[in-house]
Formats: C-alpha cells, sequence, structure tokens
C-alpha cells in the first residue's frame, strides 16, 4: 500500500524546485497532486513529470494574497478529487538583503505578506474544508532561520518565526477534531530559488556556508520533499505543532 494512496495533496508554490519535488513524490505514493502556483512557467514539463507517477494531477493558478483566488483552489480541488486532504503552503520569496535601517516598508510589507500573512491565507481556507470533513494535514514551509538569528534578513527572518509561532498556535486550536499541523524547517537548500538569498547564483556564498554543515554539504529538494512525505502521512501520526529541521546540523553549529 502506498504512504499516500487516493489522497488529494495541495502545494501551493508548486512549481518552484522543492514544490516540485514534493509534488513528485506525493504522486508515486498515489496522491491525486493539485499544483498551484502565482505563474504558470514551465507548467506543462512540470505536470508531465507529475502525471507520469501518477495521472489525477491539475494545475491551479493562484495568488495566495488573494483569499478569493485561494477559496476557488480549494473548491476546485474539492470539487475534482473530492477532499483535500493535505495541504503543502510552500508558496515564499527570499526578498532583498538589507539592515533594518536601509530596508524599505514596502520590502517589509512584501515579504511578511507572501512569506506569513500568506500562510495565514492558505491555512484558513484549507482548515475550513478540513474542519467540515473531520480530517486533514497541513505542512508549512518555514526555515532553520525562523530559529536563529542572521543578519540582514529581518523581513524573511521573522515571516519565518511567525509561520513557525503560527503553526503552533493552530495545531493546538485543532488537537482533538482530526487534523494535524506541522512545520518543515529546513536549512540552505540548492535550488534556483534558495531558503537563502542568491546563493546558487553566488559561488562565495556557496563556500561560505558549506564548511559550517557537519556534513559537508547542502540540502537539497529531494531531502525536503522525503520531510514532507514523512509529516504528510500516517508515519507521523502523532506529531502536531512540530518543527522538523532538515539543515544537515547547520543549527546545532
Amino acid at each position: 500500500m502506498k504512504k499516500l494512496e487516493n489522497k488529494t495533496v495541495l502545494i501551493t508554490g508548486g512549481l518552484c524546485d522543492i514544490g516540485i519535488a514534493c509534488a513528485i513524490a506525493a504522486a508515486k505514493e498515489g496522491a491525486n497532486v493539485a499544483v498551484a502556483d502565482i505563474r504558470s512557467d514551465n507548467m506543462d514539463c512540470t505536470m508531465e513529470e507529475i502525471k507520469n507517477e501518477n495521472s489525477k494531477a491539475i494545475f491551479l493558478e493562484c495568488d495566495i494574497s488573494e483569499m478569493d483566488e485561494l477559496e476557488a483552489t480549494v473548491q476546485k480541488v474539492v470539487s475534482t478529487f473530492g477532499t483535500l486532504d493535505i495541504a503543502f503552503n510552500n508558496a515564499f520569496i527570499c526578498g532583498e538583503l538589507s539592515d533594518v535601517n536601509d530596508l524599505t516598508v514596502q520590502a517589509w510589507l512584501k515579504l511578511i505578506g507572501i512569506n506569513l500573512n500568506g500562510v495565514f491565507n492558505c491555512m484558513k481556507t484549507e482548515l475550513a474544508q478540513m474542519a467540515k470533513q473531520g480530517n486533514g494535514v497541513i505542512v508549512n514551509t518555514s526555515s532553520i532561520l525562523g530559529k536563529i538569528g542572521f543578519n540582514t534578513s529581518s523581513h524573511y527572518i521573522a515571516a519565518m518565526n511567525g509561520v513557525i509561532g503560527l503553526t503552533r498556535a493552530a495545531a493546538l486550536d485543532y488537537d482533538g477534531e482530526g487534523i494535524r499541523i506541522n512545520a518543515l524547517c529546513p536549512g540552505y537548500i540548492e535550488t534556483p530559488l534558495p531558503m537563502s538569498n542568491g546563493i546558487d547564483n553566488n559561488p562565495n556564498m556557496k563556500q561560505f556556508h558549506v564548511p559550517n554543515y557537519p556534513m559537508q554539504r547542502l540540502g537539497n529538494s529531494e531531502d525536503i520533499a522525503s520531510g514532507f512525505l514523512f509529516l504528510a502521512c500516517n508515519d507521523s501520526s502523532f506529531m502536531t505543532g512540530s518543527m522538523l529541521e532538515i539543515d544537515g546540523d547547520y543549527i546545532t553549529m
């Protein structure tokens, strides 16, 4: 029996590398997959990869800052597949590097609006459906930077701290209602849109970070997909309000 057989998974930020890896992993485990993203670039290629694992997959264009778009997305998922069993709230931006004094109000509001308010918007919409069903799993994307400080990234740090707090509080709200809510806290991941700012486009940044990892490498999208599957399936049935660190032991250095 596959771990997510006949379950329906919604992934926001589904066209970024981490979202794609998680969508493919979910499809391999038998899930119906709804990929949502604000953009549709490379959508056809991505959906073909997913459908190679499970033909029951759809793409939905959605801006998580717009509640009406999120509500329409959830409605479409339910009308297509019947339920919303698992939601992976993975849409985020990295933002510009800046000291607090030099950070513009616009840059602060933009990042908080997507990385924190966007997660709230997603959860509010998803939980309305899951509460009707009496079951569901939510996995939020935070970061190890939600647990430590890092210079020139105050808005990103604040948002990731906020996602951790939101996850813990919401998990308590829904204890006993058949709904589990956890978060992933990745370390630095090698993708075109990394959890840090521009690490793949700046070899000096990569050389700076790798020695800080006891494992002597950065993470990859498949590492995060493995963590997502664990939190999404019954292997983690006694976990809620938890933060799963996938960071190569970076945070303890």
